[in-house]
């Protein structure tokens, strides 16, 4: 998949590709700072590796502007199962809309957990394996967030690296919480390896 495809896309976007292998340490960029990235500026991209990551998920199948109004949904879910978040909601987006039809595109909204449980439809678990990812810290609007993904894909393209996974937003101010859209902050994950 050619990841300029991701440059107008407004919405979340993923996609699912061969599964990850390590980046070789003579490939790592060095980096001495980190910064958020508001909306439409550009991103300070990164990277880094993640360990594995258990979680529980509710499926959805359309629209990926349906995805946010799902968060509280899984939250009072799991709050019924008695199952505890071990860090802030994130989605997962499986699919690139320029590409697959709106109603055929797949993603999951997600809450992390500290241990294997067994979760009740309708919800999954499942755990993300350990990989690197490259990413970048953006302020604003949630819905407005993949503008960052054309600076975070031009990165992986720069590092020689090709997706491999699922494009992950990871919301880490609650709504609620917020006074403005501008204070924000979600963490955009792009799952990378060797290209080949």
């Amino acid at each position: 998949m050619d990841p300029r495809g991701f440059a107008f896309c407004l919405l979340s976007v993923g996609c699912i590709a061969p599964g990850p292998r390590s980046i070789p340490a003579h490939r790592a960029p060095a980096f001495t700072e980190f910064a958020v990235s508001a909306v439409g500026e550009p991103v300070h991209p990164a990277w880094k590796q993640r360990l594995d990551q258990p979680y529980v998920f509710l499926e959805h199948a359309g629209s990926y502007t349906e995805v946010g109004p799902l968060i509280p949904v899984l939250l009072r879910e799991m709050q019924a199962q008695r199952l505890r978040a071990a860090g802030p909601p994130f989605a997962l987006f499986f699919d690139d809309p320029g590409v697959v039809p709106s109603a055929e595109l797949r993603a999951r909204v997600c809450a992390p957990v500290d241990r294997p449980v067994d979760a009740a439809t309708p919800l999954g678990y499942d755990v993300l394996p350990s990989v690197t990812v490259v990413y970048g810290l953006v302020a604003g609007p949630y819905p407005e967030v993949p503008r960052s993904y054309p600076g975070l894909f031009a990165y992986l393209e720069q590092q020689g690296w090709a997706l491999a996974g699922p494009v992950r937003e990871i919301y880490l101010v609650p709504p609620a919480s917020a006074r403005r859209p501008a204070d924000l902050i979600a963490e955009v994950q792009i799952p990378a390896t060797q290209a080949r």
